[in-house]
């Protein structure tokens, strides 16, 4: 196998295994090779390291993965994929191709049974329906990845590595950030997978924080505060907390807590930086316990 870039050579393994897309998996598959060594090149993938890859597809950014990585293990959702995976990847030792939905996998068998619980590094093309699930899952569980570069579209990469103040700045680029050090790598135009999907896309890197970026008393109390303030982003910070009903404090006390942190209750919530985020989450009264 060349190269699976080559549209003319794609689309005639396609054909020969009687491949049909399936709009419901979100299927577009890489047919660039410039794009497909940023990737690796972003990935840092070196000869000592250990690679999950969700969503191998035919294999294109397997195959590249595999000459890099001591080790390969790629988890694909669809079964009529794994005969083309087998002739594509046949001659690397180095690979493994697990059938079944990331989402609903034991990861943590997974992960001691292939990695045994040493450091790895997640690479995946993620269908957009599912880029948000998959990343948050790694993000909250205790897996021992030291980063995950992903290819997702381009409006979910800029919320990715949001900063405060800004329209994409929201619930979710406040967990990544909390957890990993976002970087855009490349924007991926549609052009360049095979069927072209209708929306640009971006690589992103998330480099795995050793430990959260700020100090909180409660990661339940700070990420239902995250959740408050951006749930209903017109309001100002003190009627937003004042109406999430998650703490004992009146709307009084609220303002006068938010202006002992230097923080205007007058505030839209996504402002906010994560340090104040954490400030109001350590300094809130619970309405019930926190884990």
């Amino acid at each position: 196998m060349k190269t699976l870039t080559s549209p003319k050579l794609l689309k005639e393994l396609l054909a020969r295994h009687g491949f049909q897309f399936s709009r419901s998996l979100g299927q577009n598959f890489l047919i660039d090779e410039n794009i497909l060594q940023k990737i690796i090149k972003g990935a840092a993938i070196f000869p000592e390291d250990r690679v999950l890859e969700i969503g191998p597809g035919v294999g294109t950014l397997t195959t590249a993965l595999a000459k890099k990585a001591e080790r390969v293990v790629a988890v694909e959702i669809d079964r009529s994929l794994l005969p083309i995976l087998q002739e594509t990847l046949e001659g690397f030792s180095n690979v493994e191709v697990i059938h079944g939905d990331i989402l609903k996998l034991n990861l943590d068998d997974l992960i001691e049974d292939r990695f045994g619980r040493q450091p790895f590094k997640v690479v995946a093309n993620l269908p957009y329906y599912i880029t948000t699930p998959i990343i948050m899952r790694f993000l909250e569980e205790e897996h021992p990845y030291a980063s995950i570069t992903v290819m997702v579209q381009k409006e979910v990469a800029e919320r990715l590595a949001a900063q405060p103040g800004s329209k994409e700045y929201g619930a979710l680029s406040v967990a990544v950030q909390f957890y990993t050090r976002p970087q855009i790598l490349c924007k991926v135009p549609a052009s360049v997978f095979l069927p072209p999907p209708r929306v640009d896309s971006m690589v992103v890197t998330l480099e795995k924080r050793s430990k959260p970026a700020v100090d909180v008393a409660s990661r339940s109390c700070f990420f239902q505060v995250v959740k408050a303030v951006f749930a209903q982003r017109r309001k100002t910070l003190l009627n937003t907390l004042t109406a999430a009903g998650m703490t004992s404090m009146d709307k009084t006390a609220l303002s006068q807590m938010l202006i002992a942190l230097n923080i205007d209750p007058k505030r839209r919530g996504e402002t906010l930086t994560l340090k104040e985020l954490a400030d109001i989450s350590n300094q809130i009264k619970p309405s019930r316990p926190q884990a």
